[in-house]
């Protein structure tokens, strides 16, 4: 018979071992701060450190702001239009311990994907750009991928591994 203890351990463990959501909010600059908010509050069963959720806001509000600086131009029509307002799209997923976010637009696009990760490079210097949003990403996060082409918009793929796996499993 098992005892509450590893009852309760093992329904937590398997409340998080799996869980998945998703967010699409408008592409304006107010909104980098709620998506940095939703994916740190989305991990927290996890039990992250404050290193760990300071590094994937920062990486979050890295990807959001780039989708809607430089994807759609900074651009949010006021008025609404039929086809729809620019969006950005945020997708989470827990898989044990890993989290694995999507941040996709549907804007402009990226030319030379490689060119754009380098650090230092911006297509914004007017706007006092930094051209390290790439950078922080990958430095933050333990894998980051850019998917995009002209006129397609961009999707950037983020993987970062908490260190949670050694507590999760303790039924086993």
């Amino acid at each position: 018979m098992e005892t509450d203890q590893k009852v309760g351990s093992r329904i937590k463990s398997d409340m998080i071992l799996h869980n998945e959501m998703e967010i699409v909010f408008d592409a304006i600059s107010v909104n980098e701060a709620f998506a940095r908010i939703a994916v740190a509050a989305f991990v927290t069963p996890l039990n992250p450190t404050i290193e760990e959720i300071s590094d994937i806001k920062t990486a979050v509000s890295e990807a959001v702001t780039n989708a809607i600086i430089h994807g759609y131009d900074g651009q949010f029509r006021q008025e609404k239009q039929l086809d729809g307002e620019p969006q950005v799209y945020l997708r989470c997923l827990i898989e044990e311990d890993v989290l694995h976010v999507e941040i996709k637009d549907k804007g402009r696009g990226i030319e030379d994907i490689e060119q754009a990760m380098e650090p230092l490079f911006t297509t914004k210097p007017e706007m006092d750009r930094s051209g390290m949003g790439f950078a922080f990403m990958e430095a933050f996060m333990d894998d980051l991928e850019v998917e995009s082409a002209p006129g397609c918009g961009t999707t950037v793929l983020m993987k970062k591994k908490l260190g949670t796996s050694s507590w999760i499993r303790q039924e086993e």
